[in-house]
């Protein structure tokens, strides 16, 4: 029986999918999984080096390594009020952070990505883990940070939401939020 690397992140959504699984509860004869548990850039960057069997990435990586990877049909996230916002404690327009300094989770990540296309002048982000972006806001160390939703929640730290990466137009009218989806390597190892 084929042991896989199965790698996900400790959010809520990826633990639900596969807990079952890793775990026993549901039935898998053909295969047996090794867990691992990281943040989605280290995901990401453990994908591009090829190292997982299966594992949740950003969407945003998927063009870098489809060569290597398909994409997989469950467990990808996708919805309207969902996806990055851009949090600041000073500034409450996108225009006022232009040339001041912006964590976003990682550079192959779809919070990145959906910022630059925001707008290409938000250049001057910061690279950190996303449990450590609402902090760095906080104690000033960063002028702003894109978050995913839930860091609102379980931070327990207030700010100001700035804007939606996407917010251009109306939450009806624009496209979904396209945060991660999971994949699989093409070849096995």
């Amino acid at each position: 029986m084929p042991n896989l690397s199965l790698a996900y992140s400790p959010c809520p959504n990826d633990t639900f999918i596969f807990y079952p699984l890793v775990h026993g509860l549901v039935g898998s004869p053909e295969f047996s999984f090794r867990e691992r548990l990281e943040d989605v850039e280290t995901l990401n960057r453990l994908a591009l080096r090829g190292e997982l069997d299966i594992t949740k990435i950003s969407f945003h990586l998927l063009g870098f390594i489809r060569k290597d990877y398909c994409l997989l049909r469950s467990g990808g996230a996708l919805g309207r009020g969902c996806g990055p916002l851009v949090v600041s404690k000073r500034f409450n327009e996108m225009g006022e952070i232009k040339g001041k300094r912006i964590a976003v989770p990682g550079r192959y990540t779809t919070a990145n990505l959906l910022l630059r296309l925001f707008d290409p002048e938000l250049d001057n982000v910061v690279f950190l883990p996303f449990h450590e972006i609402m902090g760095a806001v906080a104690s000033g160390e960063v002028d702003a940070g894109v978050i995913i939703h839930e860091s609102l929640y379980l931070s327990g730290i207030r700010s100001h939401q700035a804007a939606r990466s996407g917010g251009m137009v109306g939450e009806r009218d624009r496209p979904p939020d396209p945060p991660g989806g999971n994949s699989r390597q093409k070849v096995a190892r």
